[in-house]
């Protein structure tokens, strides 16, 4: 059921895998996932069913494998089993914490998680599971994101949350750039035309096909994510 102060009744979050990682985005980090998991938790107490896509760039990335020389497709499945293993990880973290989680994999590896089965994932969601979705989509060369995009339509999501570092999408790099503009809220079309690199274009074209609104906020300061489920002007809106 709705919580009567949030502005969402399902929501998809979207974690970079360097998001878990130490200072400079490597390995986990026990305190950030921790950090991570209270962020979590204190929305799912709201009463807002959540369902996650996690990435696996501080343990390795796919892109990157292939121009090391492995294969692209084999570099790619490399990357899904390092979601696999930050999923585990913010599983246990959550459940350390009382809040009931499963995690459903694109690969099928049952020791460890269930398939991804969308009604299977229906149904925890309607008991107040978090549902962490890990291994993409299951196929080499799609990214995280666009893992993000289609299980937010799948599961009948309201928005995707795009956890960053920054606060928002500027016009141009902040950290290189002092007098960077963010924009409070922009559209599918002008996020195209000004090439702001809001997710890859396939995961992009996706949400713009569906109408499905994104919201890129900073997960780092304290009580984030539930400031943007409570319908704060936190980040920036991407929208028709």
């Amino acid at each position: 059921m709705k919580s009567p102060k949030s502005k969402y009744r399902r929501i998809l979050l979207k974690l970079s895998g360097e998001a878990l990682g130490d200072a400079h985005s490597n390995g986990i980090d026990g305190v950030r996932v921790a950090d991570m998991a209270e962020q979590i938790g204190e929305v799912r107490e709201l009463g807002i069913e959540m369902v996650i896509v996690i990435g696996g760039g501080n343990i390795f990335r796919g892109v990157a494998g292939s121009e090391k020389g492995i294969e692209r497709a084999t570099a790619d499945y490399m990357g899904m089993l390092a979601t696999v293993i930050n999923a585990l990880a913010l599983q246990d973290a959550l459940e350390r914490r009382g809040t009931p989680t499963r995690v459903q994999s694109a690969i099928n590896m049952t020791q460890i998680a269930e398939p991804f089965i969308r009604r299977r994932a229906m149904r925890h969601l309607e008991k107040g599971r978090v549902v962490i979705f890990a291994a993409g989509t299951g196929n080499p060369y799609f990214s995280t994101d666009t893992a993000a995009a289609l299980r937010a339509n799948e599961m009948g999501a309201e928005v995707i949350l795009k956890a960053t570092k920054v606060d928002g999408i500027y016009d141009s790099d902040p950290k290189k750039n002092p007098k960077a503009v963010r924009f409070a809220r922009i559209s599918y079309l002008e996020a195209l035309q000004k090439q702001l690199k809001v997710m890859d274009s396939t995961a992009f074209s996706l949400c713009m096909d569906n109408k499905m609104p994104i919201i890129v906020f900073d997960l780092f300061k304290p009580h984030n994510l539930k400031r943007v489920v409570l319908g704060e002007e936190v980040g920036t809106l991407v929208t028709g």
